[in-house]
């Protein structure tokens, strides 16, 4: 009976044994507590590493984006003094035109617009000929009589003077086509503007310059045909020789250039003419003639 007691006894102590779980190892538990620490270490790593790249990436977008900015700002400093370049040779060729002309045949200084198109002046970017051969000068100007459009009675509105100026401003800036299109809305609209003139001759110019010859060889005879003593009537026939050589119609050209020296001998348009023809192969020029004797 009391073997039997213990033996149940020994049974029940065992299963109590069997049921409580075993204690964990203190240093297991440590190791568990650094691999986790040591994995949220590794992906704060990965995370930094890959925030810095992405600022690495970034930093060189900037750098791309600061050389660019200066090569603008270069870009910009240089077609700023360009510009500020093409303004102060236009101011000295209207000098010149009024110096020539005695104070009366050009424009005013201060009238930008109106001033350029009162002078044989060429505009910048010049086309196939020399800057010297793009004006045809004031003393041309001179020569053909007539003052600038507003010097007498027939003075051109407001409105007119705005739409020419923004067209010639075009083409000072080397807009060419847009100065084309200005001229001929100018012209389709004020016809019988005192700066029609003008208008017509830039209009070859922009064509020329734009190498567009056989449109810019209807312009400047359009202005021999309506404003035959003009004042823009030698720059005209110049041009329209350079604009005849151009097209390689080589007797046209020499034909054209003589006739410049014979109708207004002693001129800028008459030196800058016997200067082309010695450039056109064949028969040579003929020599300038001087001026013709006042009456």
């Amino acid at each position: 009976m009391r073997s039997s007691i213990l033996t149940m006894a020994l049974a029940v102590l065992v299963a109590a044994c069997a049921s409580t779980p075993p204690e964990q190892d203190p240093v297991q538990i440590k190791l568990n507590n650094l691999d986790e620490r040591l994995g949220r270490v590794e992906r704060i790593a990965g995370n930094e590493a890959e925030m810095s790249q992405r600022l690495d990436q970034v930093q060189q977008s900037l750098r791309e984006m600061r050389g660019r900015l200066d090569e603008l700002e270069h870009n910009s400093d240089a077609l700023t003094k360009q510009q500020r370049d093409l303004y102060a040779d236009l101011d000295k060729r209207l000098a010149a035109a009024n110096a020539a002309a005695g104070g009366t045949g050009g424009a005013t200084s201060g009238n930008g617009p109106a001033a350029g198109g009162a002078t044989g002046a060429a505009p910048a970017g010049g086309g196939a000929e020399t800057a010297a051969e793009g004006n045809a000068g004031a003393g041309g100007a001179a020569a053909a009589g007539g003052a600038a459009p507003g010097a007498g009675g027939n003075a051109p509105s407001s409105t007119e003077q705005a739409v020419y100026s923004q067209a010639f401003d075009a083409l000072k800036a080397g807009s060419y086509s847009v100065a084309i299109t200005g001229f001929k809305d100018f012209l389709s609209t004020y016809p019988a503007s005192p700066l029609a003139e003008n208008a017509q001759y830039w209009l070859g110019e922009a064509y020329y310059v734009n190498k567009d010859y056989e449109s810019a060889a209807g312009a400047f005879r359009a202005v021999l045909k309506k404003w035959p003593d003009s004042r823009k009537a030698p720059d005209a026939l110049l041009k329209l020789g350079y604009t005849q050589a151009a097209q390689k119609q080589i007797p046209a050209a020499r034909a054209t250039l003589n006739e410049v020296m014979k109708k207004y001998p002693g001129s800028d348009a008459a030196r800058l003419a016997a200067e082309r023809l010695k450039r056109i192969p064949g028969q040579p020029a003929q020599p300038a003639q001087p001026p013709a004797p006042a009456q």
